[in-house]
C-alpha cells in the first residue's frame, strides 16, 4: 500500500544539474558536494554566496528552495522559487515544487494554480491527479474533490489512506452512493476498519436510516472500542431519538477514551437532565463552559437545573 505521503516528495532535481552554469563551476561543485553530504548549513551559505555573486543565475536559488523545503521550512522554499521562477520562468521542475512547496504549507489555493495547467497537459498524471484533489480536499471543496480523489484511488487502489480520504471526500460533498461503495472497497482490503463503519453510519444517518446508521456505530465499536468519536456518533444517534438511558453511556465511554472531549460532556449532562439525574449533570455543564465558555446548550441546560432547584426551594418553602 502507497501511502498519501509518497506522492510528497519534491520534483525531480535533473533540472538543478541540467541548466546553464553561470558562476564559477568550482563553487556549484563545493555546495552541490556539501549538498549530497547532507551538510545543510554549510551548502546553504555556499549557495547563498554564489547567489550574492550572480543574482540573475536561478540555480542557487532553486538547490537553497530545495534546502529550505527539506527542513520542512515551506514558506522559505516558497521565497526562493519565486525569485527563481521570476528569473527562469520555464525552468524544468521548479513549478512542480514551488507547488509543492505551497501544498506542504497549506495554500491549497496557489498549489491549485500551479498545478492545474501541468495535469491538463498530463491528464494521467498520478501525482498531479492526487495533489490536486487533495488541494481542493484541503479547501473545504469535496465536491471539486471527489472526482480527483476517486481517479487516484482506481489507480491505487490497495490505498486504504486514499481510500478513507475519498468516502470523507464523498461524504461531506453529501454523495452518499459514492461513501458505500467506497467503504466496499476498504471492506475487501481490511473487513475491520472502525473508521470505515463510521463513514457509513455516517452517510446512512444523513439518507434517514437510523437503523442502519446505529448499526454501523455499533460494528464501529465493536472493530475498537477506542476508536476516537465511535462512542458519541452512536450516543448522539441515541440522543436524537430520546433514548437517554441508552445515550448516556455511549457518552461516558468515549470520555473514558477522551477526558476532555467536550461534547460527549455536554450532551451525557444533557441525558442526564432528560433522566432527572440533575445532581450528576451539573458537574459536567460546570466542566464544559471551563472548556467552552460560549456554549448555548450548556448555558441552556444549567437554566433547566437551576429553575428546577429554585422550584424545589419554593416547595419545601411552602410546606
Amino acid at each position: 500500500m502507497r501511502p498519501i505521503g509518497s506522492y510528497l516528495r519534491p520534483f525531480t532535481l535533473a533540472f538543478l544539474l541540467a541548466i546553464h552554469v553561470f558562476a564559477q563551476p568550482d563553487a556549484k561543485q563545493q555546495a552541490t558536494t556539501l549538498e549530497q553530504q547532507g551538510r545543510t548549513p554549510e551548502a546553504g551559505s555556499a549557495w547563498r554566496a554564489i547567489d550574492s555573486a550572480h543574482p540573475s543565475d536561478p540555480e542557487p536559488l532553486a538547490h537553497l528552495g530545495l534546502l529550505a523545503f527539506r527542513q520542512d521550512n515551506y514558506s522559505e522554499a516558497i521565497r526562493y522559487y519565486r525569485r527563481a521562477l521570476a528569473i527562469a520562468p520555464s525552468m524544468q521542475g521548479l513549478r512542480p515544487n514551488l507547488g509543492l512547496a505551497y501544498f506542504k504549507n497549506g495554500d491549497y489555493k496557489q498549489a491549485i494554480e500551479m498545478f492545474s495547467p501541468m495535469l491538463k497537459a498530463k491528464p494521467d498524471d498520478d501525482r498531479l491527479t492526487l495533489l490536486v484533489g487533495m488541494s481542493h480536499y484541503g479547501l473545504g471543496e469535496y465536491a471539486a474533490a471527489t472526482p480527483y480523489l476517486k481517479q487516484s484511488a482506481e489507480r491505487d487502489p490497495q490505498n486504504l489512506t486514499l481510500l478513507l480520504t475519498l468516502a470523507h471526500s464523498c461524504l461531506f460533498a453529501h454523495e452518499y452512493p459514492c461513501v458505500l461503495d467506497t467503504f466496499h472497497k476498504l471492506v475487501a482490503l481490511n473487513a475491520e476498519s472502525a473508521e470505515a463503519d463510521m463513514l457509513v453510519g455516517e452517510a446512512l444517518d444523513e439518507m434517514k436510516d437510523p437503523v442502519g446508521a446505529q448499526r454501523e456505530f455499533r460494528a464501529a465499536i465493536a472493530t475498537n472500542p477506542r476508536e476516537p468519536n465511535a462512542h458519541f456518533g452512536l450516543g448522539y444517534l441515541l440522543w436524537t431519538k430520546g433514548q437517554y438511558a441508552e445515550a448516556a453511556p455511549q457518552f461516558q465511554a468515549e470520555l473514558d477514551n477522551n477526558p476532555q472531549h467536550a461534547q460527549a460532556m455536554l450532551y451525557l449532562a444533557d441525558s442526564n437532565i432528560q433522566l432527572d439525574k440533575l445532581d450528576e449533570a451539573l458537574p459536567i455543564l460546570e466542566s464544559v463552559l471551563e472548556l467552552t465558555p460560549s456554549s448555548a446548550m450548556a448555558h441552556r441546560d444549567l437554566g433547566i437545573i437551576h429553575a428546577a432547584r429554585n422550584r424545589n426551594d419554593e416547595g419545601d418553602d411552602a410546606r
